[in-house]
């Protein structure tokens, strides 16, 4: 069965986004974009990898996204964000797909993920949002997360999840730092747990 991967940038108190949806606030640093193009070369926009083919991939082959995530490429020209992977987007307001390369799925997300972690292929990577995230995270179709933590706070914004989610043990498999302060940290969800109090 295919992994599905949460991977996502987020500040240090856990929002991907502030409340309107931008992110320019992030701090960039060359080495650590640089470790994430070698690292997850697949998950770096068009823009960034000109004449890119899948055959570069090394973990995802299939790319979802909920509306607003795929609206914020879209409003820079960018109707097919990552043409190495099969693109799907989520939304029940959107009436037809910006391009031919990008899939709209408008019925139910957790069945219809679960199908695709079915079918033969590499990982299938959630790029966002929070809403699309915390539904199939409680119907316990994530695998693993993947958090690219950046060295701010927002105070208020869009978090990781956006709702409240039953209490899972999540197991620490891998994690870097760099000199900027931004850290990767990978997590494989263990499973359910109860918590007392």
């Amino acid at each position: 069965m295919r992994e599905l991967v949460y991977y996502v940038a987020n500040t240090l108190d856990g929002f991907i986004a502030r409340e309107d949806g931008s992110f320019d606030d992030f701090p960039w640093d060359d080495q650590f974009i640089s470790s994430l193009a070698e690292l997850y070369p697949e998950t770096m926009p068009a823009p960034m990898r000109p004449g890119a083919t899948r055959a570069g991939n090394r973990h995802f082959d299939a790319v979802l996204m909920g509306r607003r995530t795929y609206e914020v490429g879209l409003q820079q020209g960018l109707r097919s964000p990552y043409p190495t992977l099969d693109q799907f987007v989520f939304s029940r307001t959107m009436e037809e797909s910006p391009d031919p390369a990008v899939t709209l799925v408008s019925s139910d997300a957790a069945q219809f993920v679960g199908e695709l972690k079915e079918r033969a292929g590499l990982g299938i990577w959630i790029c966002g949002g929070s809403d699309l995230a915390s539904e199939l995270f409680e119907a316990g179709l994530v695998d693993r997360l993947i958090l690219k933590v950046n060295p701010l706070v927002f105070g208020v914004g869009i978090p990781v999840f956006k709702r409240r989610l039953p209490p899972e043990v999540l197991d620490l498999a891998a994690h870097r730092a760099f000199d900027s302060g931004h850290l990767i940290l990978e997590y494989r969800v263990v499973g359910p747990t109860s918590v007392s109090g």
